[in-house]
């Protein structure tokens, strides 16, 4: 799996690229952790997915888990550009609440930034 990141008006967006499972669920927690949540003090990021076309119950728990450090740092997770199979996972778990969603990416920075 292949991670890219970029900046829009200050805001990280964490774009993983083919499928979240096995080994790349380590990888991307590890990603997340050192680069967007260890980064500063209260950060806030965004995940794209919209280059994600599979994800596993452990990638499922290390989002869970993510989430959960990032609330008490009183940061901020959101996601963008999720498609129908993992949206579907995500209710089907009762997790579609525990994150911010957007239509759109635009919509996102926006809302990150006028805090």
């Amino acid at each position: 799996m292949k991670t890219m990141m970029r900046l829009k008006d200050g805001i990280p967006i964490l774009e993983p690229h083919g499928k979240i499972v096995g080994p790349a669920v380590s990888e991307l927690r590890e990603r997340l952790a050192l680069e967007l949540l260890d980064a500063s003090d209260k950060p806030c990021f965004l995940i794209d997915f919209e280059h994600v076309h599979k994800i596993d119950s452990s990638a499922l728990g290390m989002l869970v888990n993510v989430h959960v450090i990032a609330a008490q740092m009183k940061s901020r997770i959101g996601i963008i550009n999720v498609g129908r199979h993992i949206k579907n996972l995500l209710v089907l778990s009762r997790l579609v609440s525990i994150f911010e969603h957007f239509e759109s990416e635009d919509a996102a920075v926006s809302a990150f930034t006028s805090d």
